[in-house]
């Protein structure tokens, strides 16, 4: 506008632009981060407190589920949960390694914290599908051919392990290329292929070579097994074989392609 002088003009661009702003970084915001600075390092001392300090989250209970040998307080024993300690400082890949250890008999173990005073140990145990007798006492052995147990009375219903390698020929050739864990997990691996009705009636798994696994059932009859190799095969073509000689005492599916079954 003709006529305005420069302070004029200076004065009226003040009045419009209002009061100066705050800095960004001014005091009210120094002061929140500061606030809340405090108040975090209040919460993890408190924090800290309540799980290491106070006697709210310390271990007062050890609950054992799963067992069915063994009884809880094995499993107690064996995990030695340090009682009394801050629950948060349990160290639970320990006390699973304590368990595997001590009890072989254990074949999964799960250890969690049951806040605000427990520790669960939730526990699996193998189960044997072959015993090899030793004297009076009976191994268990279980699905992955690992002997677990010594027992004195054998389980029921679980076939007698034989393990009767042959020195001389092809056999003993064999028995120089595989040892015997690896015998017994051959036999394990047949024992997992039997058909239901056949493990039923199982009774002993006798191995003489890797190639030479034979079974010895209930009623006298006697099944020629071979090796481990094709066995969901030869499962069913023994059961087809049985049904079609149901009174044969001895079936040979070693060459499940030639079966062959007798009466004596």
């Amino acid at each position: 506008m003709a006529g305005t002088t420069a302070a004029e003009r200076g004065e009226r661009q003040r009045k419009s632009s209002g009061p100066p702003r705050a800095g960004r970084f001014g005091p009210p915001r120094l002061r929140t981060i500061i606030i809340l600075a405090v108040a975090l390092v209040l919460v993890a001392g408190a924090t800290s407190w309540l799980l290491y300090g106070s006697d709210w989250t310390r271990v007062e209970r050890v609950s054992v589920s799963g067992t069915r040998v063994l009884t809880a307080d094995q499993v107690r024993a064996a995990a030695d949960v340090p009682v009394g300690d801050p629950l948060v400082s349990v160290d639970t890949e320990a006390v699973e390694a304590r368990l595997r250890q001590e009890l072989p008999r254990v074949d999964e173990v799960v250890v969690e914290r049951s806040w605000p005073h427990g520790i669960d140990l939730k526990v699996t145990e193998r189960t044997p599908v072959l015993i090899v007798q030793k004297g009076r006492k009976f191994v268990e052995v279980d699905d992955e051919g690992v002997r677990f147990a010594t027992v004195s009375r054998a389980p029921k219903n679980v076939p007698t392990l034989e393990l009767e390698p042959a020195r001389s020929g092809t056999a003993a050739a064999s028995l120089r290329r595989f040892d015997e864990d690896r015998l017994v997990r051959e036999a394990v691996r047949v024992t997992g292929r039997l058909p239901d009705a056949v493990a039923k009636d199982t009774r002993v798994v006798k191995v003489r070579s890797y190639d030479e696994i034979s079974l010895e059932l209930s009623g006298d009859r006697t099944v020629a097994w071979g090796s481990g190799e094709r066995g969901v095969r030869k499962a069913r073509v023994l059961t087809a074989l049985m049904k079609a000689a149901p009174d044969a005492r001895h079936f040979d599916v070693s060459v499940p392609t030639a079966p062959a079954s007798s009466a004596s």
